[in-house]
C-alpha cells in the first residue's frame, strides 16, 4: 500500500525551537516524531514542561537528556 506522501507530510508542523529559536519540522500530529523514542526522567520532563511552551528541536532535546544524564544517576544512587 502506497502512502499519500501530501497527506503525511501535511501533518508534520512547521515550528520554530523555543529553546535555540531554530525552525524544525514537529510530527505530533502525524502520529510519529522522532522525539517519541526519546526518554526523559520525571523530573526533566516536568521541567521543559514548565520552562519551554510547544515542543523542542531535536538537538536541544539531546542535549537536555545529555546534561541531565549524570543528575538521574547520582538520583538513582543516593540513599533516601
Amino acid at each position: 500500500m502506497r502512502l499519500n506522501t501530501s497527506m503525511t507530510d501535511a501533518a508534520l508542523l512547521a515550528t520554530t525551537c523555543p529553546r535555540c529559536g531554530g525552525g524544525f519540522e514537529c510530527g505530533v500530529n502525524a502520529g510519529r516524531c522522532d522525539c517519541f523514542g526519546m526518554r526523559l526522567t520525571d523530573t526533566l520532563r516536568a521541567e521543559l514542561a514548565a520552562r519551554y511552551s510547544g515542543c523542542l528541536c531535536l538537538r536541544c532535546l539531546r542535549e537536555l537528556i545529555e546534561a541531565d544524564a549524570p543528575l538521574a544517576r547520582n538520583d538513582d544512587t543516593a540513599p533516601r
